[in-house]
């Protein structure tokens, strides 16, 4: 079934099975179903079973094979799933002028998810609920304005027609003229980001030989009534590394001033008339009912666009953005999400959110913590250019560069290797993601063959500033809190010409104001380290962008962990280990960490102290170590040597060991070049 049709063509009434038919849905679309009286539609295998002779379960299988993303999932055990149906109001507490509520929608309930789906749809942003709308047409069928109800897509789209100023290189394309030319300070200009980026020689505006998505904007661009245009693949020579370093330096002013950007997220032409409508709609009981395309996150999310590293900072950056997906239609501002499939442009709903807006933090106000979520959503992407992993959140840095750091920072010294130095303890403390290997990313220009190993850009692979509870029970976590306690005095980095220079890290001082909660006062016995003028005095020279700082080491035992909690996918390419004393006994778990799952089990690795933390319960065995107190955890990182130089460590992983353990170890004080 799954009819397809445009706006004028009509749709058949579906049949329907005998538990659909019992449904009366104009009076459950009218007054709406509280979920407490919800009906129950059957097992699911019978719902798919019916799907091909009944409208009603045709559009649920369709709504639960979409949303679930079932096709991920062949061998998925559907078989003891019920479903149940509910009505509510679509946004809440929202009448029109006439005291008439605008609209209620089908809401379709399972009795239970399961677990690898449940994680796919929080992992991706999905969902959580399944619902089916109804068509603005037959709105009136029920007493209704036209508002929030859905509307049918088509295969045209009909067009209606800050304060910085752009540098003197920057240059438009002129779309009436079809020309190349100087960007004027204050111009006005749309911006365009697409998914496959192609070599265009900039000398001629030949249409002909341009990708159909560049012909496509070029053409919308005028067909809404602006002038001037920037695409990085006409604007930028390319062939200039001088004119391409002085672009990418400027790429925040260049989307955050553009009166909106242009997304290509489907990958294909963004021209009316291009594209073929996914738009599933049934007619029961003489209403069109319709499943509701993807959000703007979830069509993002499920794109190649969404792939691609360049297009991170685009769309932070882009105040405003007009996005073509494969599903429809979305422009996005500061307060709202418009999409083609719901009606919400009336004047009853000018200013009212309708759609929740994708989870993109505003650049200029972004945090620690933003920048951290920035991080372990950035890392899932892919460059074609591997040594691009800086140069591909350039615009992202300056802004952060621009807002949190002093007047006149450099970015390049305010995050080497993008790691924010200021906040360099929270920086360290980047995971990888348990299931996604991490491969050492190799510089391009072979004057240093590896980036540095304690920097997260150092790897290809997704990695994440997840908690310690990401230790506990193997899932991804909430984002770290800041360290309690910095525990290295004094940080300083061997730069490009071999000189060392100190880093302004701020110091995270202790605040021992034990919470109402917390077990009993701090008994801390781990001082931090001092601090010598010599430190930094080498007898030789470390590669570029060595870490040389003064802490303690000591050796213990990594032991996986055999819980049935954590560890249990085979394939997963990292895994969580308990940290063992080597000497003296007890041999009793004092810590955790996480670490490439091929490590061998027991392995004995060198540990460095970073910093201080409370943790969580559980980490350690308390029964050996002591009750656990506030700020009873070190953050420690398992290093090994570099193959080329054994006095220069690198990074093997990131853990936790609880301080009275490590105080009865045999640790010493060292200055560490960690590369």
């Amino acid at each position: 079934m799954g009819q397809r049709s445009s706006l004028n063509q009509a749709i058949s009434p579906s049949t329907l099975c005998a538990t659909c038919a019992a449904l009366n849905i104009k009076q459950i679309l009218r007054d709406g179903l509280p979920e407490e009286s919800k009906i129950c539609l059957g097992l699911l295998p019978d719902i798919m079973d019916k799907s091909d002779r009944c409208g009603m379960c045709c559009l649920v299988s369709d709504l639960i094979r979409r949303r679930w993303r079932l096709h991920d999932f062949p061998n998925a055990d559907l078989q003891n799933i019920n479903f149940y149906l509910s009505s509510r109001q679509f946004v809440e507490n929202t009448t029109d002028p006439r005291g008439r509520t605008p609209c209620h929608r089908l809401y379709i309930h399972a009795s239970h998810r399961l677990p690898d789906i449940q994680r796919r749809l929080v992992n991706t942003g999905g969902a959580l609920y399944l619902d089916i709308q109804l068509l603005e047409e037959d709105s009136r069928k029920l007493s209704r304005s036209r508002d929030l109800h859905g509307r049918r897509i088509e295969e045209e789209v009909d067009w209606r027609p800050s304060d910085e100023c752009l540098p003197d290189f920057v240059r438009m394309i002129d779309v009436t003229k079809m020309a190349l030319v100087p960007a004027s300070p204050d111009c006005r200009y749309l911006a365009l980001s697409y998914n496959i980026k192609t070599r265009v020689h900039p000398t001629g505006l030949d249409v002909s030989i341009l990708p159909a998505t560049i012909r496509d904007t070029l053409h919308l661009t005028r067909q809404i009534g602006e002038r001037y245009l920037w695409i990085d693949a006409l604007c930028i020579l390319q062939d200039s590394p001088v004119d391409k370093g002085a672009q990418i330096c400027i790429m925040d002013l260049i989307y955050s001033r553009a009166a909106f950007t242009i997304f290509a997220a489907s990958g294909q032409s963004v021209s009316p008339g291009s594209r073929s409508v996914t738009q599933h709609i049934e007619c029961v009981q003489g209403l069109h009912l319709t499943i509701p395309l993807p959000s703007l996150s979830e069509a993002l999310t499920e794109s190649n666009w969404n792939t691609r590293g360049w297009t991170f900072q685009e769309i932070l950056l882009s105040r405003r953005r007009l996005v073509f997906t494969k599903h429809q239609m979305y422009f996005e501002c500061a307060k709202d999400v418009w999409c083609e499939d719901v009606v919400a442009e009336t004047k009853t709903l000018s200013s009212s959110t309708v759609m929740s807006l994708p989870n993109y933090p505003e650049a200029s106000y972004m945090t620690v913590r933003n920048y951290l979520t920035a991080v372990a959503g950035y890392s899932q992407r892919r460059l074609t250019v591997e040594s691009d992993i800086v140069a591909a959140i350039t615009a992202l840095l300056n802004v952060l560069t621009r807002n949190y750091e002093p007047t006149g920072s450099d970015p390049k010294k305010a995050f080497p290797f993008g790691m924010w130095i200021r906040h360099l303890d929270t920086s360290l403390l980047w995971q990888p993601s348990l299931h996604e290997a991490l491969v050492r990313r190799t510089a391009a220009d072979g004057n240093h063959p590896r980036w540095p190993s304690w920097a997260w850009t150092g790897w290809k692979g997704a990695v994440q500033y997840g908690n310690e509870s990401q230790m506990l029970n193997g899932s991804d976590s909430d984002i770290h809190a800041r360290p309690d306690e910095s525990l290295v005095t004094a940080w300083h980095i061997v730069d490009q010409d071999r000189g060392t220079i100190r880093l302004d890290v701020e110091t995270i001082l202790a605040s021992w104001t034990v919470p109402a909660n917390a077990e009993q006062t701090n008994p801390q016995m781990y001082a931090r380290s001092g601090n010598y003028a010599s430190d930094p005095e080498l007898e030789f020279l470390p590669p570029p962008g060595t870490l040389i700082f003064r802490t303690r080491r000591a050796h213990f035992q990594a032991i996986k962990v055999d819980d049935g909690v954590v560890n249990t996918d085979s394939a997963a390419a990292h895994a969580v280990f308990h940290v063992v004393p080597v000497d003296p006994s007890p041999q009793s778990n004092a810590g955790r960490i996480i670490l490439p799952a091929s490590v061998a089990s027991p392995t004995t690795f060198e540990f460095i102290v970073l910093s201080r933390c409370d943790g969580i319960r559980g980490i350690y065995d308390e029964l050996t170590w002591g009750e656990r107190y506030y700020g009873c955890l070190l953050h420690v990182m398992a290093v090994q040597e570099t193959p080329d130089d054994s006095r220069v460590k690198e990074r093997v992983g990131i853990g936790v060991i609880v301080e009275s353990a490590w105080m009865k170890s045999h640790e010493e004080e060292r200055v560490m070049l960690l590369a």
